[in-house]
């Protein structure tokens, strides 16, 4: 059994980082399906939690499973530090998801976290949009909820195939104001993210921010750069060790080929050969 809490001291490239990572065993608060294939898992710490960037994940131990080795990356959707509380959204797309998507309230998990960098918050007085899709509204809605801007002042886009793969966020509209786009038009605006009526003017923004299928990224990031607003993107490469050893998630950058796991998820899209 791993021991409760430990630190790292990660040795790569020749170079040595110190960086404040945590192993620590969590407990399964709660295992709610918000639709057929995305889950919202709850889990407590017995320790106080590390301090949490908008855009930062954990690689979770999938449990039980002996054809999944691996670990497994996932945004943190929400933070409770009074309760010693993490969320994390997991969408069904394999074996180790759907492994996942089993656990029972009581049983522990272990997780590596706060991994990566994460968003750059805005400065008082900005306006910002975040757009995310599908497991990739998490992070953007954990960074609506942390940006500390009143409501007016901060448009989510949340972009899925349909009304019924959109996930139930009535409770964000105390920290933003929420759009919904489906392929089908069976709610919000019928097409995809960006067919959304707040691209027509993106100069109304100082930030914009996207997570989400890469296609959709790309998209953003084209119309961001038009409009010379500063856009940041957070990626979901293949991320197996979460600290940059395993070079699995490894992307062309304007600096080089650079470790996603370390040097990001997340990205302004000016520093990225898209």
């Amino acid at each position: 059994m791993l021991i409760a809490k430990m630190y790292m001291l990660v040795i790569f490239a020749g170079k040595s980082t110190r960086m404040k990572k945590v192993v620590d065993q969590f407990t399964v608060v709660s295992n709610i399906p918000y639709n057929s294939t995305n889950y919202c898992i709850t889990l407590k710490s017995s320790l106080p939690l590390e301090k949490i960037e908008a855009g930062q994940f954990t690689n979770v131990e999938i449990p039980g499973n002996k054809d999944v080795f691996l670990r497994r990356p996932f945004s943190l959707f929400e933070v409770d530090y009074k309760s010693n509380t993490v969320s994390i959204l997991v969408k069904i797309l394999g074996k180790g998801s759907k492994t996942l998507t089993e656990v029972q309230s009581g049983e522990e998990l272990s997780l590596i976290y706060p991994l990566g960098k994460g968003f750059t918050l805005p400065s008082k007085g900005e306006k910002i949009l975040a757009v995310g899709g599908g497991s990739g509204v998490a992070p953007v809605l954990h960074l609506a909820r942390n940006s500390h801007l009143p409501t007016e002042k901060v448009h989510v886009i949340l972009g899925a195939r349909s009304a019924s793969d959109h996930i139930p966020v009535d409770h964000y509209s105390e920290w933003a104001t929420c759009h919904y786009t489906t392929d089908d038009g069976s709610l919000g605006i019928h097409g995809v993210v960006t067919s959304h009526p707040l691209f027509k003017d993106l100069t109304q923004f100082d930030r914009i921010y996207a997570c989400g299928p890469l296609p959709m990224m790309k998209a953003v990031a084209a119309q961001a750069k038009l409009a010379d607003v500063s856009c940041e993107v957070s990626l979901e490469n293949l991320m197996a060790c979460g600290f940059g050893v395993c070079l699995c998630c490894i992307e062309p950058t304007n600096k080089g080929n650079l470790c996603v796991c370390t040097e990001g998820p997340v990205f302004n899209v000016n520093n990225l050969k898209w």
